[in-house]
């Protein structure tokens, strides 16, 4: 059975298009709410979001849907996904759902849902509540209506459990971090974390007006923090997205660094340390060759997912690893976190630099990359990829890689886009390869 609504990482689209629209906002809560209707306690869900205009619109869409279906709502207003986790876990909640399109442009949004443990919803349970979508819905009787209420300590509680996965021997006194919120949920809770633990801080992004969310700002356009960084002199940059589940980092040069390095990083100090668990980590099948190699050197292993942190956290749950995720920047610490967390990620770098007393250029260089090209090629429906033609052209390509490299390509499962990404030693190869596939693509 094909899944409706849910992608990779919950429902995602345009605003006031299906299936971003207020009425399947609505559905959702109704379909969700009474899945986790279970016991005979006051059942309760938390809900954040993000700085889009459209939030207001999606949270009061499924503030009906809940309360019509006798869930009670507690409203967190704009604040980080792994916050919308946490709390959900910490306010005891049946449900927690964060409303937000990530990095995507303002005029999207979307809808993810997390357990009550704060680990985001499996497959079968998505395809549970899609199943419940479909049939009218079960309101409850007038007196045992929910009702909503905003806290307002949501912020403070989350900037104090962000801190506390930082060395309590550590500060960042004499420290100058430029953060870039992207105009969106951290815009207020990742400058207060590095500046409470004692860096000077410089915030880029934390304006949002509802239009701006990662506009020219943030880990998907990080040359406003470029500049910013050398010009400033600082030590290090730290880019969020919408969202705050993904960190990438730009070193006091001007570098970007991405996820693979910052996993990398991470990993080789927690096995240093001891603390690394599960005989290494796992990444993505679009992780650099360079981490794998790298890791290998030190004895441990990277296993690869399918793309999207929730399938990191499904085989680090099942393998029991403590570090794994994206080359994109989203890192998974399960030692803290259900999910992606740029700012605790971000917490750990800093507390990395401090410790080795090198700079960022110097320390955050792990791995010398495999030459590695992606591409994006648009389609307007269709399967272009089971077009025997395409097929052709894909097999030769891999054929030709051999075992000097690899070919990942794979449908987007957030927008209508099909990745094409090749990796080797060959960089002509490479670039050869990728443009011959995209091509086919296109012309399908």
């Amino acid at each position: 059975m094909g899944r409706k609504f849910f992608g990779t990482d919950g429902i995602r689209g345009r605003t006031n298009q299906a299936p971003m629209t207020a009425d399947v906002a609505m559905q959702v809560g109704q379909a969700a709410g009474t899945y986790f209707l279970r016991g005979v306690h006051r059942h309760r869900v938390v809900i954040g979001k993000d700085t889009r205009l459209s939030g207001y619109m999606m949270e009061s869409a499924m503030v009906a849907g809940f309360t019509s279906v006798g869930m009670d709502v507690v409203l967190l207003g704009p604040m980080p996904t792994p916050a919308v986790a946490m709390l959900t876990r910490d306010l005891r909640a049946d449900l927690g759902v964060m409303i937000s399109a990530s990095h995507n442009p303002f005029a999207d949004n979307g809808i993810k849902l997390f357990g009550p443990d704060g680990y985001k919803l499996s497959d079968k349970t998505e395809m549970e509540i899609e199943r419940l979508m479909e049939e009218p819905a079960t309101l409850i009787d007038a007196p045992k209506i929910g009702r909503a209420k905003r806290i307002d300590d949501a912020r403070g509680r989350y900037v104090q459990f962000a801190k506390s996965t930082f060395p309590h021997h550590l500060r960042l006194d004499g420290l100058k971090v430029v953060i870039d919120c992207a105009n969106g949920a951290a815009y207020h809770v990742a400058p207060d974390a590095i500046w409470e633990l004692g860096a000077d801080v410089i915030p880029l992004g934390t304006k949002p007006d509802g239009l701006n969310i990662n506009d020219k700002c943030g880990s998907t356009a990080p040359e406003l923090l470029r500049e910013t960084v050398v010009a400033s002199g600082a030590d290090l940059g730290l880019a969020l997205d919408g969202d705050a589940d993904r960190l990438i980092v730009v070193d006091e040069k001007g570098q970007v660094v991405d996820g693979d390095q910052l996993m990398g990083l991470i990993a080789l100090s927690q096995h240093q340390h001891g603390t690394l668990r599960g005989g290494g980590i796992v990444s993505t099948v679009m992780s650099n060759l360079g981490l794998e190699r790298k890791l290998g050197e030190a004895g441990l292993d990277m296993h690869r997912s399918a793309v999207g942190d929730r399938y990191v956290l499904e085989a680090m749950r099942e393998m029991r690893r403590n570090v794994g995720g994206e080359q994109s920047g989203h890192i998974i610490l399960s030692d803290h976190a259900t999910t992606g967390d740029g700012l605790i990620a971000g917490l750990q770098i800093l507390a990395a630099l401090v410790d080795s007393g090198k700079p960022a250029s110097e320390l955050l260089h792990v791995f010398e990359p495999v030459p590695q090209l992606l591409k994006n090629v648009r389609f307007n429906g269709g399967a272009p990829l089971e077009q025997d033609k395409v097929k052709a052209i894909i097999a030769g390509a891999e054929s030709e890689l051999g075992d000097r490299g690899r070919l990942v390509i794979r449908k987007s499962g957030t927008e209508p886009l099909i990745r094409v990404m090749a990796e080797g030693d060959d960089a002509e190869m490479v670039e050869r390869l990728v443009d011959r596939i995209c091509e086919a693509v296109a012309a399908a």
